[in-house]
């Protein structure tokens, strides 16, 4: 089984993420490979006393970019939007935002 910390790569933060935290929403990026059961029970082991209610995945291909030797292109990623149930523990990480 995969490390969780190799699962979860980073939060996102932008100003739509932000706002969907009032609705225990927190969002992703996550390990290309990784199914949504993986990311639940990476989301819970590394914060404590959280429980997942629901996974969402989408895949993001790539931006092609233009350099001085050619053409070349960004890495594929994936991002997970992660609902928490309402006796759940918010995540730390966010609170001081």
């Amino acid at each position: 089984m995969k490390s969780p910390y190799y699962i979860v790569k980073r939060p996102i933060i932008t100003e739509k993420s932000m706002e969907l935290l009032e609705d225990n929403k927190y969002t992703f990026e996550v390990d290309k490979n990784a199914n949504k059961a993986e990311i639940k029970e990476a989301i819970e082991s590394i914060f404590d006393g959280v429980k997942v209610e629901k996974v969402r995945t989408l895949n993001f291909t790539g931006k092609k970019v233009r350099t001085r030797y050619g053409y070349g292109k960004k890495a594929d990623w994936k991002k997970a939007y992660v609902t928490l149930t309402e006796d759940s523990a918010a995540i730390e990480y966010f609170d001081g935002m």
